[in-house]
């Protein structure tokens, strides 16, 4: 009778690691969707005027963004693609500031450091 009881007790005790590590796992992957939305959404809003692009658009224009060589090539294409935003905003009577913030253009921000703090390594 005790090692039917010691039995059950070791089943129930790897059932319930199993069940918790079913509920890590289901964390680590809501964790991760949860990041990818977020770094959709910062990646919107740096560029000016993406309320009135595209997805695609965006894409494109992040990619030639990355494809620059020199800071004068970027700030040529960030102003050209500032006037063109500016004209489709006018287009569709909208308005967009001025000017896009400082330092929110693709080229710019956390840089390679991946953005987890000075502590983490891979």
């Amino acid at each position: 009778m005790k090692q039917l009881s010691t039995l059950a007790c070791a089943l129930c005790m790897g059932l319930a690691v199993n069940v918790q590590a079913a509920d890590q796992a289901d964390d680590r992957v809501q964790s991760r969707d949860q990041t990818k939305a977020t770094e959709q959404v910062q990646s919107q809003e740096r560029v000016y005027g993406s309320e009135l692009m595209t997805m695609q658009e965006r894409q494109e224009y992040q990619a030639k963004m990355r494809a620059t060589k020199t800071e004068q090539e970027r700030e040529a294409l960030r102003l050209e693609h500032h006037k063109q935003m500016q004209e489709r905003a006018k287009a569709q009577g909208k308005t967009l500031p001025d000017m896009p913030p400082a330092g929110m253009g693709p080229g710019s921000g956390m840089g390679s450091g991946g953005g987890m703090g000075p502590g983490y390594r891979r």
